[in-house]
């Protein structure tokens, strides 16, 4: 769990912040046509912290949104902006019946259970979705890309493209695409974490400080950059987050 005093920080940047604005492009560049058509879905997410993601989703394409999270710190935030389905739970334990979700969106989570650990949540979100349906999972990619930034928010493990996609399908997930996302800022997050942090030796800190603008619009547009590659269907052999879509099996 996160400390409760990040979830001011996400409320804060999460709508401007380059990074946000960016992996939602992604995000949804890699889901690609598999979401069109599907303005009814039932939809779960599963670690939505402020809720402001699960908001724009019911803006912007009218899934009915079931947001949960085992912080009260998030879902004050997410109740606030008028989720009124958001629900605190433990992803290992769903209050929801078996099939329930025609989809579910777990971003940013895995990271903060303990290795093995993940192995339980995927099999939960495994439980409530609908046969076929769909999982799109986003996760903090490669044990070398550890920061300040890491340590703060209580991350516990990261992951390689392999070892998820291990994960998934022993689960029951049928991999339907695969790719790692923000690759262009990579060798500044390698000189960053590996070189420049541990030279400074300072304690965890939050990275959701406010930037100057040309620097967040540069870095955003590295994003960017790479939603519209993802969007053509090419993938990316190497980055800092990964991204999976998986379907439930339906036999």
């Amino acid at each position: 769990m996160m400390p409760p005093a990040e979830y001011a920080n996400l409320a804060s940047a999460e709508e401007t912040f380059w990074w946000f604005r960016g992996m939602r492009q992604i995000t949804f560049a890699a889901a690609g046509p598999l979401l069109n058509g599907h303005s009814n879905w039932k939809v779960l997410e599963a670690g939505c912290g402020t809720g402001y993601f699960a908001k724009c989703l019911e803006q912007e394409r009218g899934w009915r949104l079931f947001p949960v999270d085992v912080s009260p710190e998030g879902l004050r935030y997410a109740r606030a902006l008028g989720l009124q389905r958001a629900l605190q739970a433990d992803i290992a334990r769903l209050p929801f019946p078996h099939a329930s979700f025609d989809a579910a969106l777990c971003l940013d989570v895995l990271v903060h259970a303990r290795p093995g650990e993940e192995a339980a949540l995927l099999a939960e979100l495994h439980r409530v979705l609908l046969p076929g349906g769909l999982l799109i999972l986003r996760a903090a990619a490669l044990n070398a890309l550890r920061s300040r930034h890491s340590q703060f928010v209580g991350e516990r493990q990261r992951f390689t493209r392999r070892r998820l996609s291990r994960a998934l399908t022993q689960s029951g997930f049928r991999i339907l695409r695969s790719t790692y996302a923000n690759s262009l800022l990579l060798p500044v997050a390698l000189f960053k974490f590996r070189l420049w942090e541990p030279l400074m030796r300072r304690p965890p800190a939050t990275g959701l400080t406010p930037l100057p603008g040309w620097l967040d619009r540069i870095l955003f547009h590295c994003l960017r950059a790479e939603a519209r590659w993802l969007a053509r269907g090419r993938n990316l052999p190497l980055g800092q987050s990964l991204i999976l879509i998986a379907e439930k099996a339906t036999s």
